[in-house]
């Protein structure tokens, strides 16, 4: 590990002089590649300055301890001893945990789906629950929350809903989101007050570049539509509305927010960009992985990764064994404790299976 870490250091060193030559600078493709590198590496570099400091501090208490002749020192030095050496233990585990490869695009913005599921009505009351909290919670993190395309249920619902998140490290926050994610609740049309069981799914998409993923633009079939929804008479009048088919795959991406079709042809060229993204990371991978995801996105009520029960104001995350009873604070976007938790349970697998 050490011999890892001055590569660290070494490499940070580097990158700190390269920021300040005049080339670099003049080079914005190129600063900002390094800017992210050095701040990637900041936290290493530090955690590892302050452990070399913890060893010399722990040599100088030996050395006090086997060579001086002051018996007040020695009980001192004896005293801090296992202190440092319990700092050093600390220390260690922090740079193990830093040193375990990132996924890269932890720190990419995110395009967010949701899809009603098993239970109809109540079903796509539940997407826009699910919308709402993770609106809510982008607006606590300080994030741009932008609202893509969505398919009315009726009643406040929705069949779907597609949104980008941007800020700092979103996808690092927001993937462990994707999945089924199931509701436990008395529907308003309920007469008997019997609880019904509902599901929705979340897919969770980092957003790429175009330099990440090629799109040859004669595999595309672009249709423009009135988008039939708030924003006045131009939206209702006007084919501002865009839907882009990717012929070779058969996926197909609508934006209908903007009032101009240009914008919404951007918008649906980055969801467009995702979702072959993330097909193309599948294949990478493997069938096991798409044997997951295509699970994930079947909406079922058994393939669940949580569960909101209203009566019982609980939440329960079935992949860590987590429940809360706090489903009224959660629902409004108060999920920060939820996705830590998980952040924490996927650091931990990665330290076990770095052993």
């Amino acid at each position: 590990m050490l011999d890892r870490l001055e590569e660290v250091r070494e490499r940070y060193q580097e990158i700190t002089a390269l920021l300040g030559d005049p080339e670099v600078v003049g080079n914005q493709d190129r600063l900002r590649e390094l800017s992210k590198e050095h701040k990637d590496l900041t936290p290493i570099v530090k955690a590892y300055e302050r452990y070399r400091k913890a060893q010399d501090e722990l040599a100088g208490l030996k050395e006090i301890i086997n060579g001086s002749s002051d018996p007040e020192m020695k009980q001192l030095a004896l005293g801090e001893l296992e202190e440092v050496r319990e700092k050093l233990v600390r220390l260690e585990e922090e740079l193990k945990t830093l040193l375990i490869p990132k996924d890269p695009n932890d720190s990419r913005n995110v395009i967010m789906e949701i899809r009603s599921g098993t239970g109809g009505e109540e079903a796509a009351l539940f997407a826009a629950d699910l919308y709402r909290m993770y609106s809510r919670f982008a607006e606590l993190q300080g994030w741009k929350c932008e609202l893509l395309d969505f398919s009315d249920a009726g009643k406040g619902g929705f069949k779907e809903i597609s949104f980008s998140l941007g800020g700092q490290d979103v996808y690092g926050s927001m993937k462990f989101e994707s999945g089924v994610h199931r509701v436990q609740r008395v529907p308003e049309t309920e007469a008997q007050g019997r609880v019904h069981t509902s599901a929705a799914t979340v897919a969770v998409l980092p957003e790429v570049e175009t330099i990440d993923i090629e799109i040859n633009p004669s595999d595309l079939q672009m249709d423009t539509f009135r988008s039939g929804g708030k924003g006045g008479q131009n939206v209702n009048k006007v084919e501002t509305a865009v839907r882009i088919t990717h012929m070779p795959t058969g996926v197909v991406v609508a934006c209908r927010q903007e009032r101009s079709q240009f914008q919404n042809r951007e918008r649906a060229m980055k969801m467009l960009r995702a979702r072959l993204y993330e097909m193309m990371i599948e294949s990478q991978v493997g069938d096991v992985a798409a044997l997951r995801k295509s699970m994930v996105k079947s909406g079922d009520r058994s393939d669940k990764i949580r569960t909101y029960n209203f009566p019982q104001n609980r939440v329960t995350d079935h992949r860590i064994g987590l429940t809360l009873y706090n489903l009224s604070e959660i629902i409004n976007g108060q999920v920060g404790e939820l996705i830590e938790q998980l952040k924490i349970a996927a650091m931990a697998e990665k330290l076990k299976a770095s052993k």
